[in-house]
């Protein structure tokens, strides 16, 4: 069992910096998901925490010992990469236990932990099979399988799933919280797919451009994302945004039309709402806050996401007032609508579904 800390983490490559200053405190047992786009950082900084990548300054400690300098071989770490990185020549067995003989561990121990690894993985039975005869899910079990035997303090995952089909990732994704909690070892998860992100873990690092915009539990980062970029990128289809202006209890939009608002305050000036597709209900227009004109409908049983085009605001009065044209908004409503492509809808904003960012610097705003 471990504790991972990460205090004032920075990596540059020259002159070009590419963490800035990551600070995280990872409890005993922890899962912890590192999410973000594509070239944000995250996959630098797991590799830092494996010792991959040699950290520029700040501390990384395990239990309390700062490793910076201390060898991968010597961290008490196991990693799970993307590509399995198993041995094509050798047995499951064989792959699992290499790691173990290189150790020089008696061979009654490798069995035993071997064959407790392959009960927990369900490899038992293939345990004499090569690589080439498994599917991808056994393969990454193998790898799974390689770093439990190791026994580490500290598990840390890769992008383990990106090779895998949407069934299999789901199905694995169950299997590697599952073993996680049983196992109670402490994670850190790297992986670019927000439902992974937010299925998977006990806190969430949102990683954006080299830095950790929000270190939170998935619920509380995705009912108050700290940042416009967090608040887009977990929930898919992500944030709807508008630009405008608080006045009163009122959103003047840039196209100079306004909406009331009804359960929130806020100091007047520039600003960025936000809401979510699942916060707005379609309604007949005379309720609407907003009308929306249609372009496209997708039906997923379910559910039906709707995406089009704001066409104007409603007052007190219930009149629709020409606004916010040209705005493109996702929504998602439950089961299947009968609104068709091409059409008008009315849409009305969940209580408390607005979310209210600055407009310069994309940090959330307070309200009362």
């Amino acid at each position: 069992m471990a504790t991972v800390t990460l205090e004032n983490v920075r990596k540059r490559y020259g002159k070009t910096e590419v963490i800035h200053g990551v600070d995280v405190d990872i409890n005993d047992g922890e899962l912890i998901v590192i999410v973000g786009p594509s070239g944000c950082g995250k996959s630098t900084l797991l590799r830092m925490v494996a010792g991959l990548e040699v950290v520029t300054s700040g501390d990384i400690s395990i239990n309390g010992r700062v490793v910076n300098h201390v060898e991968p071989k010597d961290r008490d770490i196991a990693m799970v990469f993307q590509t399995y990185a198993l041995y094509p020549h050798m047995s499951v067995f064989e792959n699992m236990a290499y790691g173990l003989k290189i150790a020089r561990l008696d061979k009654d121990e490798i069995h035993r932990r071997v064959d407790d690894a392959a009960r927990l993985l369900a490899l038992s039975e293939l345990l004499d099979r090569r690589p080439k005869a498994l599917s991808g899910g056994q393969r990454q079990r193998v790898a799974m399988g390689r770093a439990i035997v190791r026994q580490p303090s500290v598990f840390l995952f890769d992008e383990p799933l990106s090779n895998l089909d949407a069934l299999l990732r789901v199905q694995m994704r169950l299997e590697i919280k599952q073993l996680q909690r049983r196992l109670g070892i402490t994670s850190l998860y790297v992986t670019h797919d927000q439902v992974e992100a937010m299925t998977l873990a006990d806190r969430l690092v949102v990683m954006n451009a080299g830095v950790a915009e929000q270190v939170d539990e998935p619920l509380s980062v995705y009912q108050r994302p700290a940042s416009r970029f967090v608040a887009s990128f977990i929930g898919s289809p992500g944030m709807n945004f508008i630009e405008g202006s608080i006045k009163g209890r009122q959103l003047v939009t840039s196209a100079g039309h306004t909406i009331l608002l009804r359960d929130a305050q806020l100091n007047e000036g520039p600003v960025t709402a936000g809401v979510r597709p699942e916060h707005l209900e379609v309604v007949a227009e005379s309720d609407a806050d907003f009308l929306l004109d249609v372009v496209s409908v997708e039906l997923l049983g379910a559910e039906t996401l709707l995406h089009g085009t704001l066409t104007g605001a409603s007052n007190d009065e219930g009149d629709v007032v020409a606004g916010v044209a040209g705005r493109s908004l996702a929504v998602r409503a439950a089961g299947i609508t009968r609104v068709g492509e091409g059409q008008r809808c009315g849409l009305r904003v969940a209580a408390g579904g607005w979310h209210w960012f600055d407009k310069q610097s994309g940090q959330r705003l307070l309200t009362e």
